[in-house]
């Protein structure tokens, strides 16, 4: 079940930097396979195949433009920044994706996606990694 869980949450996550244009690097090429493996598991169309990596992209992009802004800035954004930003992209691409999936293809994506947060540790707070060891104390 682990192991189950663990690829959808590779394969989402992949799917989440795929690339249209024709790959340039091996990066890319592993992106293009997540997104072919996630177009699978979804059973999407060729047409709901580009509309899905298309929204990804753009949620992709934004993230990216977030991290940089804050870098550029010399600011730290805290974790729950953070976490709004990434629950606010993911609501965002839900609500692209409502008109292009159809309803068990959505819920299967909402999995997916969920699978992905826990796998990643989203939902601990920062420095947390889901483990039973204590926090180190601090003085």
């Amino acid at each position: 079940m682990k192991a189950t869980v663990m690829t959808i949450a590779l394969l989402c996550a992949g799917a989440a930097y795929a690339q249209t244009s024709a790959p340039a690097a091996p990066e890319s090429a592993e992106a293009a396979r997540h997104m072919d493996n996630l177009a699978t598991l979804l059973d999407l169309t060729d047409k709901q195949k580009a509309e899905v990596q298309s929204v990804l992209q753009e949620q992709h992009a934004k993230m990216k433009q977030s991290f940089e802004e804050a870098r550029a800035s010399g600011t730290k954004p805290d974790w729950q920044q953070m976490k709004a930003l990434h629950e606010q992209l993911q609501q965002e691409t839900l609500q692209k994706l409502t008109p292009v999936l159809s309803a068990s293809q959505l819920k299967k994506f909402e999995i997916i996606q969920q699978a992905m947060g826990h796998h990643m540790g989203h939902g601990m707070p920062h420095g947390q990694s889901g483990s039973t060891a204590p926090a180190p104390a601090q003085n």
